[in-house]
């Protein structure tokens, strides 16, 4: 299975464009793709709409930001690398000195050729982001006095909305696998431009299959996004949702790598180990979820409980080019998207098969009344029941029979037929 033409789509469509929480570029990018999956429906959340502990902020475009030297030359451009501008930065236009605008330029000095990714989305500020070898330029050339024209025509719309998109893939069952993707990051390919060629991609595979589950896919800001879907769709999620995959930084050649839901317990978690040895990856990493920083924070979190792992091929922040302009179509390849691609349709493969059989009613059943429990209490006479409230035990719609096989220490052949004779009695579902 390829994902050549959703790769060649991203590389050419989707990566230019200036995407952040909110905007133009998020709902520009969400149409590009509404265009290959005309059942994906774009989404909004108002400005200023309270989600749990939150506020979507503001809706924040650009059109333009610059500055200008005292020669009148452009010496930064938006227009150039939309990196160049700070995430979020307010409008400004004026004549400030060298010193005023060095406080407001970001670099990183052990990376000297790349102009690094900084936003700041809840506190009010300007700022430019420039290789630390121009900073080294820009020094030595001006003079503490020289005057320099600042202008970011940016607009922050109280009245604008945080969208999103979610497409839904109805199967057998209202039993769900959640597939989330982000798509707040600009022009950075690992992340999280991959995470959309692969959801892409999966969205194809799928389509047109027999599912026994549901498949729920959404493409969402990072954190504020997430906490926002959540706080609309919580309870429906909760009841329906048996695990699911964040996607994120899955298209580079370097190691597999994944991170477990909190306690590691999961069928997401299970599935993707699964796919890994399926697959014959032996080398593969397992990040602890102590080393969290994208969506699997929210939800994970407490009161959610979603238990959704995360898939990466290098993992955010644990590569030299993450959240700079060295994330590119360099680090990216066809070849490491497919190996990403292949890794979660295996996992949601592994999902869509396994039955996680859930207990029905609160505290232990009356086996008696059903013909699955001795009515006469006669010594020795018990022992047939044992298995069946082992399995209960076990069905909390989190294991899977192969894995309630394992912890029982019974055939999964026998685990099959006890789980239909308590679905016939309505136990578990």
């Amino acid at each position: 299975m390829t994902i050549k033409k959703y790769y060649n789509l991203a590389k050419i469509k989707l990566f230019p464009i200036t995407r952040s929480l909110t905007g133009n570029g998020v709902r520009k990018s969400l149409s590009i793709i509404q265009k290959e999956f005309s059942k994906l429906k774009i989404k909004k959340f108002k400005s200023g709409t309270k989600v749990f502990d939150w506020n979507i902020p503001e809706e924040w475009n650009v059109s333009e930001a610059y500055v200008i030297d005292k020669y009148n030359n452009k010496i930064i451009d938006f227009k150039e690398n939309n990196l160049h501008l700070v995430g979020y930065s307010t409008p400004i236009k004026k004549s400030i000195t060298k010193k005023e605008l060095f406080k407001n330029l970001y670099y990183l000095k052990n990376q000297p050729k790349a102009i690094p990714y900084i936003t700041s989305y809840y506190k009010k500020r300007w700022g430019f982001c420039i290789s630390y070898n121009e900073y080294k330029i820009f020094n030595k050339r001006y003079f503490p006095n020289d005057k320099f024209k600042v202008v970011i025509n940016s607009n922050l719309n109280k009245k604008g909305s945080l969208n999103y998109g979610e497409l839904i893939l109805k199967g057998k069952s209202k039993k769900e696998i959640l597939i989330s993707t982000y798509i707040c990051h600009p022009s950075m390919a690992n992340d999280n431009i991959s995470g959309l060629i692969v959801t892409m991609g999966l969205i194809n595979y799928f389509k047109n299959k027999k599912l026994n589950k549901t498949l729920r896919f959404v493409f969402i800001p990072e954190t504020i996004g997430s906490i926002s879907y959540l706080s609309k769709n919580l309870k429906y999620l909760k009841e329906n949702v048996i695990g699911g995959y964040n996607i994120t930084c899955i298209g580079d050649e370097r190691q597999h790598s994944c991170m477990f839901s909190k306690y590691q317990n999961s069928p997401s978690d299970e599935a993707v180990i699964q796919a890994y040895k399926l697959l014959k990856i032996k080398r593969y990493k397992i990040y602890s979820f102590l080393e969290r920083g994208s969506d699997e924070r929210q939800y994970n979190s407490p009161g959610i409980d979603l238990k959704i792992s995360s898939i990466f091929r290098s993992k955010y922040g644990q590569y030299p080019e993450y959240h700079t302009s060295l994330d590119n179509f360099n680090l990216i390849t066809l070849k490491g998207c497919n190996g990403g691609f292949n890794v979660v349709r295996k996992s949601i493969e592994i999902l869509l098969e396994r039955i996680y059989p859930k207990y029905k009613i609160i505290c232990e059943p009356q086996m008696g009344k059903r013909g699955l429990y001795p009515t006469l209490s006669l010594k020795n006479k018990k022992k047939f029941t044992k298995n069946y409230m082992n399995f209960l035990q076990h069905a909390d719609g989190t294991n899977s029979l192969e894995k309630i096989s394992s912890l029982i220490h019974i055939d999964l052949k026998s685990v099959k037929k006890i789980n239909q004779i308590l679905s016939k009695n309505f136990l578990v579902n």
